[in-house]
This record gives structure tokens, sequence and C-alpha cells, in this order.
């Protein structure tokens, strides 16, 4: 299998897993994988920005999301 193969298997895996920590560390990675090709890498790193950004913007949906059950019928005191 090629290193080029391995890679794409990891970023698939992270993806996956949906971890942002785990997404940055492996952007990272990438920047210095010196086996990969320009192209490759850039690739590779922009499927990571992508879900990084899907994350992101799920995770606000999510969030307001929440807000409006929480709030529907009344305001909540703290």
């Amino acid at each position: 299998m090629s290193h080029f193969v391995k890679v794409c298997s990891r970023v698939e895996a992270t993806i996956e897993r949906n971890v942002i920590r785990e997404m940055n560390e492996l952007l990272c990675m990438l920047s210095e994988d010196l086996e990969l090709t320009r192209q490759e890498r850039y690739e590779q790193q922009q499927r990571l920005r992508v879900a990084v950004y899907h994350h992101s913007a799920e995770k606000k949906e999510l969030a307001e999301q929440r807000l409006k059950w929480l709030t529907r019928g009344g305001v909540i005191t703290l």
C-alpha cells in the first residue's frame, strides 16, 4: 500500500471520528509530510478543512436549535 493511500485512509478515519483536535493534528502532520506531492497534501488538507468547517457549522446549528427548544413556551431563569 502506498504512502498516499495510507494517508487517505487516515484522513478518512479521522473525519469519521469527527474530533476537531485530531483533524487539526493531522493537518499539521500533513504540512510536514515530504513523501506527498504538493497536490496530494493540499487535497487531503482540504478534506480536513471542510470537515472542520462542517463540524463547526453543525455545532452552531445544534446550539441554536437547543436554545429554541429550551426557551419554547417560556424563559429560562438562572
